[in-house]
Formats: C-alpha cells, structure tokens, sequence
C-alpha cells in the first residue's frame, strides 16, 4: 500500500520557459490532446562553437581551377564565390542574422509527429486576413522577412487599414528550424494538411494561402483540397504549361507552331532550364542522399550551389548581388549550414518528382478555390495569362509586374505586398 501511495504522489519536473513546475506523476499520465498541440515560444541560438568551426571549414578551402569560359555557363564564376566565402569566413556576421528572427514572434508546434517551427505576426488593424506563406528552395523564412510589415501595416507603405493581413511562415518540414523527417511520406501533399491544422490551431477559421517555387506547389496542393476555412490561394511560380507543351520539352523538340509571343518566351525560358539550367533538381530528385554528403561537410560547396540559382532566377542580369545583398544570401545560406539541413531539404524533391510547371503533373484544374497569380519578369519562366486561364479554371485575378524575379517576396517586398493586397482584396468578409 505504501509503494502505491508513494508511486501515487511521486513528481516529475519539467522545465517551462525557465520555470520549475511540478506535476504529479498522474497528471504527467494523462496528457490531454491540448498538451500535445501546444503552440511553443522559440528562440535562435547557434553556438559560438558552430560559427568558429565554419569559418575554420571555410579557411581550410580547397578550391578548384578557374572556368574556362567568360559568361556562367559552367556554373557560378571562381572570383564570385572566392568573393563571397572571403566575407562569409572573415566579415559576415550571422548574430544580425539572429536578430532579425528573434525580434519577431516564433514558435514551434508538433503536427503530426514533427516539431513545425513558424513565424506568427498579427497586425495592429482590425479585421486583418490571415495568411500563410510558404518558401521554396533554396530559400528559406528570410525570404519572406521583409514583407511582413508591409503586409501587417499596410499603411505605412500605401495601403489602407483594411488591406492589413495576419502573417504566417513556417519553415517547410526539414528545412531551417522545422523537425526533419525521418522516414518518407513528407510531400506536398501532407504538407497542405499540416498548414491547414496549423492555421485551425491558431484559431483561424478563414484564411488564404501563398507561395512562390515549392511555396506554390504547397499553395496549389491545398487549392485542391479546399479545406473548410480556405478561401483563396495566390502563387507566383505557376503551373501553366499545357501537357502537349511539356511533351515537346521533355523531348528537346523545337518550339511547337500556333503559339504566341508571350508564349514562345515562355517555351523557349522553360527550354533553358530543361537544357541547361536544370541539372540540380535531378540530382536531388534521384540522388539527395548522395549529393548530401558534399553540400553537408563544405561550406563552399553548400554556398556555390546556392548561388548558382540565386544568380540564375534574380532579377539581376546573372548576378545575385544586385538583387540581394551579401548579408541577405549569407543568412539563407548559413541558415541551412547551421541547421544542416542540406540532405532534408532536397528531399522534398524526391518525395515529389513531378514537374512543377505543367498543368497535368500539378492537377490545376482540380483546385476548388479562387486562385490568383502574379508573374515578376526574373521568374524561371513567365507564364503567359493564356495559359494561365486553361490551367486554373478559378482564375480570378493575374497581373505582370515590372520588377522581382523567383524570389518575389524577397526581391521587392513592396510590390509583393501590394500584389496580395490586390488579390485577396474580393475575398475579404
């Protein structure tokens, strides 16, 4: 009886926030479906440690011999990353890095067995629409940072109150801060799930979705799925290419006859990337275990694959530096370095090898919800609005900007922002 009551009254502790609390080992029992949801307050904190090891990784570079072209098309220039990696390892300083992350509001929250990390502001104006944005590869939350206060305090930068959102970015599961998975399933698909139980579990009831690159394959995936509460999806990375245009690319055939200006560009940008600008996806979709192991263990061979694509889809003539700077690309690249997120990452691709931009592979036609596009001219390809109308039959609204190219939110938050307000402005209640 003695060993009963002892066992009865015994106490675990649990740390919260800093503070010991006490719990009684049958409540400790007895967790309820709440515990286990619980929305928890996160921190960025990379050890001193992790930053003096890379920059000794990056000192200790063995480099390889110079290209023997004048223009990228070898890949990213021997000076150019010499440049960047000189600052990386000797001026570049990821403590601002942290900084900006930890000064907004971050959580974590366990969705379907995996610790899902998200940044959540809300704005000071009534009645803001809340929405969730999804990032790509390989950018990251820091694509997103400075567009959050144009669209939570639209005011300041030429909108009304009425035009304010609530702002949601998780980090897709095995990049940055998220939980990795450990076995397979983690495609898109469940992916939309999830940020359909994490808006529900922030207590919104109504919501709309966006996303550029894996962002808009996301946005896409939850159109389909119209679940109760979405009321729209805008995507600025589009899936438009006809099934019989996609055939002739797969096939490196010519440019097909009858079709437009706007969508010969198209054809012949989507062309490129088959050819020639393409090569990272398949490696990542039929080998990331394998393309891992190099992109884990050096810095430089993370940051040049990087910026092979931040070069190549900028809106800056093949120079990433005139879009971003040194400071912004550093941040998304040590954030994967950091989190050693490399392999994770690049295992979305293999969870999901279709091709992205046709309409057949991404189902467009099956979405249920209004969809809104935005096309920036550095997009991989600019999608032309007469394939847009045939791919997304709930088409409500599509504009071409001027400036921004794949990393749209990061590029030009302004027009981004603004793009947004446009778009969802009929869905609002």
């Amino acid at each position: 009886m003695k060993k009963m009551e002892t066992k009865r009254n015994n106490l675990k502790t649990t740390i919260t926030a800093g503070v010991f609390v006490l719990l009684s080992a049958t409540a400790f029992a007895q967790k309820t479906t709440k515990d286990t949801e619980a929305i928890r307050p996160y921190h960025v904190s990379i050890p001193e440690s992790a930053i003096k090891e890379l920059r000794q990784r990056i000192n200790a570079t063995r480099w390889p011999d110079k290209e023997t072209v004048t223009d990228q098309s070898q890949g990213v220039k021997l000076q150019q990353i010499q440049d960047l990696v000189k600052y990386w390892g000797s001026t570049y300083d990821w403590h601002k890095a942290e900084n900006k992350l930890n000064s907004l509001p971050q959580f974590v929250t366990k969705i379907d067995g995996l610790d899902i990390h998200f940044i959540h502001v809300r704005s000071k104006h009534k009645n803001a629409m809340p929405l969730i944005i999804t990032h790509g590869w390989p950018g990251s939350i820091f694509e997103e940072l400075k567009a959050i206060e144009p669209l939570t305090d639209p005011t300041k930068y030429g909108g009304k109150a009425e035009d304010a959102f609530d702002v949601v970015i998780p980090s897709m599961p095995g990049y940055g801060f998220s939980e990795k998975p450990t076995g397979t399933g983690w495609g898109v698909e469940k992916i939309g799930k999830s940020w359909d139980v994490l808006m529900k579990r922030l207590g919104y009831h109504h919501y709309v979705s966006q996303g550029g690159d894996w962002g808009a394959v996301i946005a896409d995936a939850m159109g389909r799925q119209a679940p109760d509460g979405l009321l729209g999806i805008h995507v600025n990375m589009p899936a438009t290419v006809p099934a019989e245009v996609a055939d002739v690319l797969k096939a490196g055939g010519p440019v097909p006859e009858g079709l437009s200006d706007k969508e010969k560009a198209a054809f012949t940008s989507l062309n490129k990337l088959y050819t020639r600008g393409g090569g990272y996806a398949a490696m990542m979709v039929t080998r990331p275990q394998t393309l891992g192991y190099g992109l884990t263990d050096s810095p430089v061979g993370l940051a040049s694959f990087f910026l092979d694509k931040f070069n190549e889809w900028t809106y800056s003539g093949g120079n990433a530096e005139k879009s971003l700077t040194k400071d912004e690309i550093l941040d998304d690249i040590s954030l994967y370095w950091f989190t050693d997120t490399a392999v994770s990452s690049a295992q979305l691709y293999w969870e999901n090898n279709n091709n992205n931009f046709n309409v057949v592979e991404q189902k467009t036609r099956e979405i249920k919800v209004p969809v809104a596009i935005t096309v920036f001219p550095g997009e991989i390809y600019q999608a032309p609005k007469t394939w847009a109308e045939k791919a997304y039959p709930n088409l409500t609204y599509f504009n071409e900007v001027t400036k921004g190219g794949h990393f749209a939110s990061w590029e030009e938050p302004q027009i981004f922002a603004q793009e947004l307000r446009a778009a969802f402005k009929p869905l609002r209640k």
